[in-house]
């Protein structure tokens, strides 16, 4: 029974999945975003079969842990594409320097100004890289692991759903700069967007993925001081 209800769990996941992102290729409606719609669809069909989330967890554990495979997995459109990277190695540095340090400090100052709790404040500032490096970062100065990753998952829906959309209105089309932009901002759920615009655009969105984390952690000292 138990198998039986695993199973399940990850087939309604995979077929909401599937069925979301035919329907966003179909339409390609920012409102159409996979993650979102998929997880909605997944919420309706627990709630109708009433099953508590607690039996769907041995599920999530299992395509979690798959999480690993399928992020290194973003090596093969890098290195697909590593003639951008020895062509614009300096212009990548430094645009993911720029957009991670901004994210912390603009979001730690909100945060501070909005008259938000020190812990509050500790946990918004790493949101813009993936959950790893954001529950590292949030308990080092003393924030909250869930609140770090609770803000990391709302910043790359957020991203995920705005993002291209945004990037499309302000003129920019060129797939480095979109794919650096959509990686850094939001992430890994920005990469899947990226992915789903081309080869080129998802490879530099997982390079500033990876970037923004290392760069956000080597920053972190300098920003939580000016935030105390």
């Amino acid at each position: 029974m138990y198998s039986l209800t695993v199973t399940f769990t990850i087939v309604i996941t995979l077929c909401a999945y599937v069925a979301c992102r035919a329907l966003y290729l179909r339409y390609g409606h920012p409102l159409l975003n996979i993650v979102v719609l998929s997880a909605g669809v997944v919420i309706a069909i627990l709630a109708l079969c009433r099953m508590p989330y607690t039996t769907y967890v041995p599920g999530r554990d299992i395509m979690t842990f798959l999480l690993g495979p399928a992020t290194v997995g973003l090596a093969v459109p890098l290195y697909r594409n590593r003639h951008l990277l020895r062509k614009y190695a300096l212009a990548i540095v430094l645009s993911v320097a720029a957009g991670a340090l901004s994210a912390m400090v603009t979001a730690g100052l909100i945060a501070r100004f909005g008259g938000l709790p020190q812990e509050v404040v500790m946990s918004i500032v790493p949101k813009g890289v993936s959950i790893p490096f954001a529950i590292e970062i949030a308990r080092l100065y003393d924030g909250i692991p869930a609140l770090a990753a609770a803000f990391v998952v709302a910043t790359g829906t957020l991203g995920s759903l705005m993002g291209a959309t945004f990037l499309t209105r302000l003129g920019i089309t060129n797939p480095v700069a979109r794919g650096l932009a959509l990686g850094t901002v939001s992430h890994a759920q920005g990469t899947a967007t990226a992915l789903m615009e081309g080869q080129e655009q998802g490879s530099m969105a997982g390079l500033a993925m990876i970037l923004a984390g290392i760069l956000t952690a080597l920053f972190a000292p300098m920003v939580m001081l000016i935030l105390n």
